[in-house]
């Protein structure tokens, strides 16, 4: 019976190790693999967006974005030729330009139209414009067509 606990020892041990390997911390002036959390800057040349929004629900929005068109940051963000990474403050892309339209649009829709529609059955979402509303997963748009489906008769 002697040889049941240390065995269960040398399988603890086997078993931690390699956790305790995983956290042990860089010898001094090594490299370490573990990427440290940074600060994102302060965002720059917000036109559509609040001045004041947080870093987390920029990101969250601009996520919002690339999923309802189907798109990459790079879709409307320019890379800066000398660091190759995205430019965020540039307006060299014209499809920034056209991406703050849109979004002025939406709001627009949302604000003055929308919120006058008074149907007790419909949630708020049901009553909300997104980007994700005409472009579903598209850059572009699809046209809208009824052949295939039922279309309203002329009478």
């Amino acid at each position: 019976m002697r040889s049941f606990p240390a065995f269960a020892v040398a399988a603890a041990l086997i078993a931690v190790l390699p956790l305790a390997a995983q956290t042990a911390p860089p010898a001094p002036g090594a490299q370490s693999n573990v990427r440290m959390h940074h600060e994102m800057p302060k965002p720059k040349n917000l036109q559509v967006l609040p001045k004041d929004i947080s870093a987390h629900d920029l990101i969250a929005t601009m996520r919002g974005f690339t999923k309802a068109l189907g798109v990459e940051c790079s879709f409307c963000h320019a890379e800066n030729a000398q660091t190759h990474h995205l430019d965020f403050a540039s307006d060299a892309k014209p499809e920034k330009t056209t991406a703050r339209t849109m979004i002025r649009m939406t709001r627009e829709i949302n604000s003055k139209y929308l919120s006058t529609v008074n149907d007790p059955d419909a949630s708020a979402e049901m009553k909300t414009v997104t980007c994700g509303t005409c472009h579903r997963g598209n850059s572009m748009p699809m046209p809208f067509s009824t052949e295939g489906g039922a279309a309203h008769s002329k009478s």
